[in-house]
């Protein structure tokens, strides 16, 4: 028995001859024995190191080992997945002396356009401990150093975050930081799922319609010069979001390539007055109050609205375009004719607090915390005056995400139940939801919406084969706290089909030009609505198939 450090004689040798040469062996035995103890030991140490790093990546029988789980949409097609990757490493101490110019020739030839052979030659015999010669190495350049089998030339094991879609769902799915966490849409919302489990996350949407609303927005956005397009599609009963898209967009997988304001989700964190829209909730609050819906206003001139001193607080009009078809409209035809006039008048016939009370049932008066993630706070009126009261039924003076807009619009037309929803596929069962609207009062709008599709603004948005009840929306946006009518939100909802509803569709498009076809109109009527025309000509063989 001995110890490192220690004579391994204990009492040395007797006689003078042994003891210099035997001390001499011994002290070259010794010193062979330390160096090829600190070898082992660093050894181990290296091995120990690399041998972490793969078991991140791979199991216990080798394979590799899936950090982060698929998100697949709802047919199983790939929207974003971990694939195993790499960077080619150089440590120069553990290159053997013969097999320098073997690695010296490997890395010329796996990355030839970034390292002459003279330059590989010198990065192998320099000083440098750990060189990384390649991130993100090709499959190829990769495969090229691992059959060289070279000590001190290696890969170093990584998995990357792929979106095979890209644009397609940038909103939707978001992205994951440098650290491996979801820091934007489904990644962020379903991180501790996707980052605990190695089943694939299935969503809601659907890889083909979604790229229908995105050829459509995107060609609309062009067309029309807007400064932003957006679409979402809904199933009314269950709740699922099947598309949401929003333009302008990014690249998930090259975050510098587009300003950091694309990334921003605006059906959820955009604030916009709707417009016309609202005379949907109007029309409910008047039959649900008991307003004869054949009661006629005298719709011919504006509607003046005085203070409580008896001055003129307000003119309501309606734009240039609309001309009423006879002096008198009654509550149905208002609607479906979209008269401000006639809307204001309704309004103003309603109980004190009717509306504010409405709009809190709808969920439109805060953000929305739903389980996807939260929209931005809405911006309902302060007040509650005559002047307010009258304008809040045509849509003006209260802001909402196209979110609130949607899920507000499907409730009151599904039969009454607001619907929560969610962007993961929701197989047979309980669906949460709360009734806000009796399903008598619902069954009554359908037909007047399915009038607005068929005889009036909405007529381009109409299919061959299907009702589809809808409602426009031309909405004046602002400019230093004044009303410009030169800047425009429109909009286009639909309900189909119109008799029961499956699904509520919303297209929005943030400051149209007009066009030679539309003779430098603006409204919803030449710009939202047959894009959703065309959305929707695309979509229904894929829903109904």
């Amino acid at each position: 028995m001995f110890e490192i450090g220690k004579d391994i004689f204990k009492h040395g040798f007797s006689g003078a001859r042994c003891d210099g040469v035997g001390r001499k062996r011994l002290g070259v035995i010794y010193k062979f024995f330390v160096v090829a103890f600190v070898i082992f030991i660093g050894r181990t140490i290296q091995l120990g190191i690399q041998g972490t790093d793969r078991s991140r990546l791979a199991g216990a029988n080798g394979e590799w080992d899936v950090q982060r789980a698929d998100i697949v949409d709802r047919n199983g097609d790939i929207l974003a997945k971990n694939v195993a990757s790499g960077h080619i490493i150089l440590r120069n101490r553990a290159v053997r002396e013969k097999d320098r110019d073997a690695v010296a020739q490997t890395i010329h030839q796996a990355l030839p356009y970034e390292y002459s052979l003279a330059q590989a030659l010198e990065l192998v015999n320099s000083d440098r401990r750990f060189i990384r010669l390649k991130k993100y190495a090709s499959d190829e350049q990769r495969a090229i150093v691992q059959n060289a089998r070279l000590e001190g030339l290696e890969i170093e094991k990584i998995q990357t975050r792929k979106y095979p879609k890209r644009r397609l769902f940038s909103h939707v799915v978001g992205f994951v930081g440098e650290e491996g966490l979801g820091l934007e849409g489904a990644e962020r919302v379903f991180d501790d799922y996707l980052s605990e489990n190695k089943d694939p996350l299935r969503l809601s949407v659907d890889s083909r319609i979604q790229a229908v609303f995105y050829d459509q927005l995107a060609f609309a956005m062009q067309k029309y010069q807007t400064k932003a397009a957006m679409g979402m599609l809904m199933n009314s009963r269950t709740g699922e979001i099947i598309a949401m898209v929003s333009l302008p967009d990014f690249d998930p997988e090259n975050l510098r390539a587009d300003p950091v304001a694309n990334r921003l989700n605006k059906p959820m964190r955009s604030v916009y007055e709707l417009g016309s829209i609202f005379k949907i909730f109007n029309t409910a609050l008047a039959l649900e109050n008991g307003i004869d819906v054949k009661k006629e206003y005298f719709v011919a001139k504006p509607f003046p609205i005085y203070d409580k001193n008896g001055r003129l607080a307000k003119n309501i009009t309606d734009i240039r375009s609309f001309k009423p078809p006879r002096p008198s409209l009654n509550v149905e035809e208002i609607m479906m004719h979209s008269c401000n006039v006639g809307s204001a008048q309704i309004a103003l016939e309603l109980p004190d607090g009717a509306q504010k009370e409405f709009f809190e049932r709808l969920h439109m008066d805060k953000a929305l915390s739903l389980e996807f993630g939260r929209t931005e706070n809405s911006i309902p009126q302060r007040k509650w005056g005559p002047v307010e009261r009258a304008t809040v039924a045509y849509g003006q003076g209260y802001a909402v995400t196209p979110m609130h807009l949607m899920l507000a619009v499907n409730a009151v037309t599904n039969g009454g139940i607001y619907i929560y929803p969610t962007l993961q596929k929701r197989s047979v069962g309980v669906v949460r939801g709360e009734r806000v609207l009796a399903d008598e009062i619902s069954a009554k709008l359908r037909p007047i919406m399915l009038r607005v599709a068929e005889e009036t603004s909405g007529k381009q948005a109409r299919v061959a084969g299907i009702q589809i009840g809808g409602k426009t929306s031309t909405a004046e946006k602002y400019t230093n706290g004044k009303i410009d009518n030169k800047r425009n939100v429109t909009a286009f909802v639909g309900v189909f089909p119109a008799h029961a509803p499956q699904y509520t569709i919303l297209v929005v498009l943030d400051e149209p030009k007009g066009t030679k076809e539309s003779w430098g109109w603006r409204t919803a009527a030449w710009n939202a609505v047959p894009t959703t025309g065309k959305i929707l000509d695309s979509i229904l063989p894929l829903l109904f198939e």
